[in-house]
């Protein structure tokens, strides 16, 4: 077994017995190599993102989390090039750098040898140039919520006039246009707001709690969002 494939193989096998934990000694016995070489291996996963996590201790035990990571996925050499392409074309959107990263690793894994199963050779993926900055407000936004917590931002409506709001976020999503929209309910306005991403000027996640609302709350909202008419301040 080479080292791609003990790799897989380390990856799987963690995966197929999370939650509970498995000690360096008992990989390396199971793929009949060292414990540092075992160290190595899942050092080399962590950093290329894979969500294993080490137990402190003597035994070195390992547990990977499979609430944060998919299980392999088999494409077709040509649905592969069709999600490569779909990735390259995220330009600097608020997931350009959650796209990139995506796109390096099919890169990697594509291989020219395979044909697209139509008789036509698999050109390998083109990497894409780097985007620019993740914009510090959508990774803000972002983050509140996926820890639920309440947003401060500075926002400018369409008549120039600038507010500070703290909103209870809900959705962040792309529309029509390119635009990038966060809906929420403002506590300015004690009502359902959507708020372009272009017009925050600042954003801070605050340490409160934000109330969970049922999405029918928002979906007034969605329509304009998605065609790109939404019903902005």
């Amino acid at each position: 077994m080479d080292r791609t494939d003990r790799l897989y193989a380390l990856a799987e096998e963690l995966r197929a017995i999370s939650p509970r934990f498995r000690s360096a000694r008992e990989l390396a016995a199971r793929f009949e190599v060292s414990v540092r070489t075992v160290e190595r291996d899942i050092s080399a996963l962590q950093r290329s993102g894979v969500p294993i996590y080490a137990e402190p201790g003597r035994r070195g035990c390992y547990v990977l989390d499979r609430s944060m990571s998919l299980p392999p996925l088999n494409f077709t050499p040509a649905e592969a090039v069709a999600v490569a392409t779909a990735l390259e074309r995220s330009g600097n959107d608020p997931l350009a750098l959650h796209a990139h990263s995506a796109l390096r690793k099919l890169t990697a894994a594509l291989s020219p040898s395979k044909g697209t199963g139509e008789g036509e050779p698999l050109a390998p993926a083109r990497a894409a140039a780097e985007p620019e900055p993740y914009p510090r407000v959508s990774r803000v936004i972002e983050l509140a919520l996926l820890h639920r917590r309440v947003l401060r931002i500075e926002y400018e409506d369409r008549k120039g006039r600038t507010t500070t709001r703290e909103v209870e976020p809900a959705i962040f999503v792309g529309g029509r246009g390119g635009h990038w929209y966060l809906v929420g309910l403002c506590r300015l306005r004690q009502d359902a707001r959507i708020f372009r991403l272009d017009r925050v000027r600042w954003a801070e996640e605050t340490a409160e709690v934000s109330p969970e609302h049922p999405p029918e709350r928002f979906s007034p909202q969605i329509p304009g969002v998605l065609t790109g008419t939404p019903d902005l301040e």
